[in-house]
């Protein structure tokens, strides 16, 4: 038996798993994703365009300046100036993929501004609409690569392990059917843990499934107590997965507001509503328990609302708030995992033949805390990276021998599913203290014969813990 001819698995159909597949051309690569084409990831749902410093008083090095800023210079240095270096070239591939983004009357890149930012750097394509507009170019690349064998409605439930190599899969179908995928290697772009949390602008498949994948294979993690929370989803009672309120509001005038009306950041931050996004939202939170709330104000923009924040409109208006005559009820939600599979610039995990890029990786280029419209960019050129060097990798015959799968295992029911989100938004939200992590790490022990998703909180809460200083989006109340 040899692996010579099996192809590149990606698993995952957002930014960076597409990315990396038409990067890896003509190598064979199968795409796996749980929904139709891709459709429930969080690239899909992102407002917020990409960071490029395409303007002529811009450079990459504020960019990356920036960047350290908000991550609180615990990225890596390296790969923080090689993706500001690159980013204005993905805006050029982008396009030349298919993606329109929005330009004026003159043909010039319409360039918005976003917190942590010092210059307007955020390249959109059809306003908040960006993330759409670019997986739905990318997808339709993938879905006429000659190279792209595509999988919807899969899940991806285990791994082979080899010799202590990755190579294969195992998933199930949407009718309850077993498949066993032979593979070159594994690539995991499975996004990341925002649904673990009680309120988060992820999609509900964000849940840390592909994470919880590479622990149970033995790959290092990194960093995975860092969680960035975003300032601005729509307040929802009861709601789990929010509707975002993009960034790019602010940076279009709309103002923060307790609830008697007064402004919200003033003298908190020299950037005050474009402060990093840590710190708005701890403020919002703030604001929640003690102040009536947290709204934004956007009723003097002076915006085609239609044209330039469609998703925002679209989404307050189907509950009942029309945003051009009433305040934005807004609270914090769990956003993006700066944490995950500890990989090297080229992907690679410390298991052989399992690779990670995306939300589901940590190569340390966001640091503590990633600067708003980072993640696109890290996508698409983190993705590309992986992609041209699996290309690369020789068709090595590797002999037959004994083999074991390892997987996530059970799933938590839904009422502990419930409980732990609960338990993951007290303990480990935009404030966490010593007691809290430690009472919500008796209770988590006790679940994690019961599922995946209790041994990955568990993993969290222990490293939140252990961090007994505040850094970027992980702060302590408790601090000395």
């Amino acid at each position: 038996m040899t692996r010579a001819g099996a192809p590149i698995i990606v698993v995952g159909g957002g930014v960076a798993g597409l990315a990396t597949a038409l990067a890896l051309a003509p190598r064979p690569v199968r795409l796996l994703c749980r929904a139709n084409q891709g459709s429930d990831t969080a690239s899909a749902l992102a407002q917020g365009g990409i960071a490029a410093a395409v303007d002529r008083a811009d450079s990459s090095d504020a960019h990356a300046l920036d960047t350290l800023v908000a991550g609180a210079r615990h990225n890596d240095a390296a790969m923080v100036r090689w993706l500001c270096r690159q980013a204005p070239a993905a805006i050029g591939w982008l396009e030349a993929q298919g993606v329109g983004f929005d330009r004026d009357a003159a043909g010039r890149l319409q360039l918005g501004r976003e917190g942590g930012h010092r210059a307007s750097r955020i390249v959109h394509a059809g306003g908040d609409a960006s993330g759409a507009a670019i997986t739905r170019g990318l997808r339709r690349r993938a879905q006429h690569a000659w190279h792209i064998q595509w999988r919807s409605d899969v899940d991806v439930q285990a791994l082979r392990l080899r010799g202590g190599t990755v190579d294969g899969v195992r998933v199930l179908d949407s009718r309850g059917r077993r498949h066993d995928m032979d593979a070159r290697a594994v690539v995991l772009a499975t996004g990341g843990i925002g649904a673990l949390f009680a309120r988060t602008s992820n999609p509900a498949g964000a849940n840390g499934s592909g994470l919880a994948l590479a622990m149970a294979a033995g790959a290092r993690l990194r960093d995975i107590e860092f969680v960035q929370f975003h300032p601005t989803a729509l307040d929802i009672a009861g709601g789990h997965c929010l509707p975002l309120i993009t960034e790019a509001l602010r940076g279009a005038g709309a103002r923060l507001q307790d609830g008697p009306g007064r402004p919200l950041m003033a003298g908190l931050h020299p950037l005050e509503d474009l402060a990093p996004r840590d710190v708005v939202a701890r403020r919002v939170a703030q604001a929640q328990r003690t102040d009536g709330g947290a709204w934004l104000d956007a009723r003097d923009l002076d915006s085609d609302w239609e044209r330039c924040f469609p998703t925002v409109l679209a989404a307050c208006l189907a509950h009942g708030i029309d945003p051009r005559r009433q305040r934005i009820p807004v609270t914090a939600a769990a956003h993006f995992h700066m944490g995950g599979v500890a990989v090297d610039a080229d992907g690679r995990s410390s298991v052989a033949g399992l690779y990670a890029v995306g939300e589901v990786a940590c190569n340390g280029v966001h640091g503590a805390n990633r600067l708003a419209s980072n993640s696109l960019l890290e996508g698409v050129l983190c993705g590309r990276r992986v992609g041209e060097s699996l290309a690369r990798l020789p068709r090595s015959t590797v002999p037959a021998g004994a083999h074991h799968w390892v997987g996530r295992g059970a799933e938590l029911p839904p009422a502990e599913s419930a409980a732990l989100r609960d338990l993951l938004w007290q303990a480990a939200g935009p404030e966490r203290d010593a007691a809290g992590l430690k009472s919500a790490l008796q209770t988590c022990a006790a679940w994690r014969k019961d599922g995946w998703q209790a041994q990955l909180a568990h993993c969290l809460l222990t490293a939140a813990l252990q961090r007994d200083r505040s850094l970027g989006a992980h702060y302590r109340t408790d601090a000395t």
